[in-house]
């Protein structure tokens, strides 16, 4: 499944993306769908389905990324706090959420949906000339430090 994968697609520049970070294990990419601007995902270059999947050294390798785009996020967009996450949903590729939260619900686990029937639908997609303004800012950032 690797060579049809969406995110080891996008590792292996088959498909474009926004990217923040490259090294030789990892990737950093803007979410085209973000719950905030900034929300970012890390991946690992290899394809492991789940986060349970990959090597500890290569999950703390993420967990550090993760942790030094956290604090720029911080600065950058004026927030008390950035939300880490492996989630593990939508595409079967080991991915991290980096999400500035500007509101406690912005990544939660702690809200109760009372109300039934409701619709869900995906955060709107910014125009690619916002995401890119936002990729080389925090590409910018994270790179000078």
């Amino acid at each position: 499944m690797p060579d049809q994968c969406l995110f080891c697609r996008i590792a292996r520049h088959e498909i474009p993306a926004h990217i923040i970070h490259e090294d030789e294990r990892l990737m950093a990419f803007l979410d085209i769908q973000p719950v905030r601007p900034g929300h970012t995902l890390i991946i690992p270059k290899q394809h492991y389905p789940y986060f349970e999947d990959m090597p500890a050294d290569l999950a703390g390798h993420i967990v550090n990324l993760g942790q030094k785009l956290g604090r720029h996020m911080k600065r950058l967009y004026d927030v008390e706090r950035v939300g880490f996450a492996f989630t593990g949903i939508h595409v079967a590729h080991s991915h991290a959420h980096v999400i500035p939260m500007h509101h406690t619900q912005d990544v939660t686990s702690t809200a109760y949906i009372e109300q039934q029937n409701l619709t869900f639908k995906m955060p709107p997609q910014p125009p690619q000339e916002a995401l890119a303004a936002t990729a080389a800012q925090l590409r910018g950032e994270l790179h000078a430090s």
